[in-house]
């Protein structure tokens, strides 16, 4: 036998449809396998403490979203609603001159009409008066289609603005029940994120990375998991006696062929 070492190569069954097949050498690095696996179950363990400190804000930090995109679009309508009303009400302003002026108009030519020298004459005079006197009932009638219009804008701004004020009162509640847990946590949840960082940095690039994807593909969150009476605790799929056996040694690594998750040592749980 040489006196140099020689690397066995050791296969590492991941799952193709869940990682990129990963080989790995039993002199690769300064860590054992068994040591890797205690790696990524702390980094496990850690992490799920993060997503439960993360379960405790529920769904606030989305309704402070919600309601923050909710009021931007509110400040926004009213902001529209004010140029809109202040438009109607320069649009009543120049019908009511206009009004005022065919009126005017209405009377000079009436006045008129008591001098004029001949028909020719006393015809024009009617026929302007006719016509201002359309335009009188124009004007009126666009004061008044304009009076209700602006009513209604009016209404509808001072809707907007009571929803507005309602939806601030709520966001203001939300983001102080919001603060008031992540003041609580925030430290925990600190010392966590640079616990769990300390142990990545640790952990192969690649088998970190294949950790990564099975956390993002499970529902709860679950990478790594122990086998307990049998059965995978990620999915609760009997695992075959064998295959316990390779788990208990720690000599590779195994995943579940139900769910994907990797499977280790329940003595892990035991540090």
């Amino acid at each position: 036998m040489s006196a140099a070492k020689q690397k066995q190569t050791i296969e590492t069954p991941l799952d193709g449809g869940t990682f990129i097949s990963l080989q790995k050498t039993a002199l690769d690095g300064d860590l054992s396998m068994e040591s890797k696996l205690n790696l990524l179950y702390k980094l496990q363990q850690t992490d799920s403490k993060i997503d439960r400190i993360h379960l405790l804000r529920g769904e606030l930090p989305l309704e402070v979203q919600d309601l923050e995109d909710e009021i931007l679009g509110l400040k926004t309508r009213i902001d529209n609603l004010k140029l809109e009303i202040k438009d109607v009400e320069k649009s009543i302003s120049q019908k009511k001159i206009d009004l005022e002026n065919s009126k005017s108009l209405i009377e000079k030519y009436t006045e008129q009409q008591n001098n004029v020298k001949n028909n020719r004459e006393y015809d024009s005079l009617s026929k302007e008066i006719e016509f201002q006197g359309l335009e009188v009932q124009l004007s009126e009638k666009r004061i008044k289609e304009n009076t209700v219009l602006l009513a209604e804008k009016k209404a509808v701004f001072a809707d907007a603005q009571k929803l507005l004020e309602e939806r601030s009162f709520d966001l203001d509640n939300k983001k102080r029940e919001l603060d008031s847990i992540i003041a609580e946590t925030s430290k925990e949840e600190d010392e966590l994120v640079a616990y769990s960082k300390q142990i990545q940095d640790q952990i192969d690039a690649r088998l970190l990375a294949a950790y990564h994807k099975v956390r993002s593909n499970s529902r709860n969150g679950l990478a790594v998991v122990t086998v307990r009476r049998d059965a995978c605790s990620g999915c609760f799929n009997k695992i075959p006696p064998q295959r316990q056996l390779d788990i208990l040694s720690s000599k590779k690594i195994i995943v579940c062929e139900y769910c994907g998750r990797i499977l280790v040592n329940a003595d892990f749980e035991l540090e």
